[in-house]
Formats: structure tokens, sequence, C-alpha cells
């Protein structure tokens, strides 16, 4: 059984969704700090000169975790959201019926980055068809006994707690993870491989990692498909 973790980020890459498919329980990770100017609270779309950040305004202390995060709720960013993806993609081909879903999302009074980012990842992968179960790390309550454990050991803990017998890493993973200390606790380590796929976009040369929304709008029912061709 393959576990995969990841903090909530804001509309992710269709890497991100890979990931999910790969495994067969992922647990979104929001106790670790937040990072700004990530992925965390924006992510990019496509527009007819390029593309362009979809940010969510935070109001942040530095070492606070994501789940604390607040949404800067003085900014309507609701409102400049929803026009830079109508204004962008009002002619992709599946506009109409990806568009309702969105605005239904954005009509809530968000006050906290991690519940807009999990519940926009949730209806996300319903979209989809996926059926991959999603865990938050908050419902682990393993955890919560060991506060200052080392960031591998984290992941060790949420993999042994969910009963999976692998951890599934993103790439990056070979740069800071210690791979000796995962087989010492009866776990595989694995390491995810994906290549990018290219799919059409409305307008001008196509431009890879952006939001999974670019896809969705561009490809709608073809997207599940899409995206598992990328995994290697």
């Amino acid at each position: 059984m393959i576990c995969a973790i990841h903090q909530p980020q804001t509309f992710p890459w269709l890497g991100y969704f890979a990931k999910i498919l790969q495994s067969d329980i992922f647990v979104l990770l929001d106790n670790v700090q937040f990072k700004k100017n990530e992925w965390q609270n924006r992510n990019r779309i496509k527009t007819v000169n390029g593309w362009q950040w979809l940010t969510v305004p935070v109001i942040h202390n530095f070492g606070q975790t994501i789940k604390d995060v607040q949404i800067n709720t003085s900014i309507n960013w609701q409102k400049k959201h929803l026009q830079a993806l109508k204004t962008n993609y009002t002619k992709a081909p599946y506009y109409s019926e990806v568009m309702p879903g969105i605005e239904k999302l954005y009509k809530n009074d968000w006050m906290n980055l991690a519940g807009f980012n999990i519940a926009g990842i949730r209806w996300i992968i319903e979209k989809l068809g996926m059926t991959t179960p999603i865990i938050e790390v908050s419902d682990i309550k393993e955890l919560h006994n060991h506060p200052e454990i080392s960031p591998d050991e984290r992941l060790i803990l949420i993999t042994k707690s969910v009963q999976a017998d692998s951890y599934l890493s993103g790439a990056g993973g070979h740069n800071y993870l210690d791979k000796t200390l995962f087989p010492k606790n009866d776990l595989k380590l694995l390491f995810q491989e994906y290549g990018h796929p290219v799919y059409r976009q409305v307008y001008g040369e196509f431009i890879s990692h952006l939001s999974v929304l670019d896809l969705l709008f561009n490809e709608g029912p073809n997207s599940l498909e899409i995206i598992k061709g990328g995994i290697r």
C-alpha cells in the first residue's frame, strides 16, 4: 500500500494529481511551515500574453503553519480570480462545464488558506473522477504525541499510521530525504517520475506546469487520461 503526502496547494499542477493517482492514500500536510511566494497560496494560469499568477492574499507571521494562515479578506480576491478566469478561458472548449463549480467554490466566505486549498483540491479530485482516499494530517492522532520529530520521521509516522508499507515522494525528495531512514523503519521509499504531457490550449504556444484548471478548461473529460499519460 502506497502513501503520498503533500502540503495543500492552491489549484495545483498536473503532477500533484498524478501523485494522488499513484498512491493508495493521500495525506494533506497542513501542519508544516507556510512558505510565502511558493505554491501554497498561488498558482499560474494562461493568458494571451503568456502566464499570470492567481494569488490568494494572506496575513501570516514567520514560522506559522499552513493551517494557521489567514486570508486577507480586505481584498476582493475572489472577484479578481473569477474575472481572470473568465477573461482568459471563456473561449476554452469546456468553460461552461467547469466554471460553475469554480464559482460555487468562490462563493464561500473563506477565512483560512488551508480550508480554501483543501476544498479546491477535493473539488478537482471529484471533477476528475479520482477515487484515492484523501485525509488531512490533523485527523492522524499519532502525530499529536510527537510534536518534536524531524520532517523525515513525520513522514514515516504518517505512512505507518495509515497502514501503508511504501512512501511515495516527489522527485525533489532525492535532494533532502534521508534515504536510509525509510528501510530502517520497514518502509519502501519510492520517487515519482512525471513527464509533463502536452495538451491543447486556447491560444499561443503550449505552456507547461500551469494549474490543473488550465487542463480542465481545455480538455474537460479527457483530463484524467492526460494526467495519467505523464506517469512514468
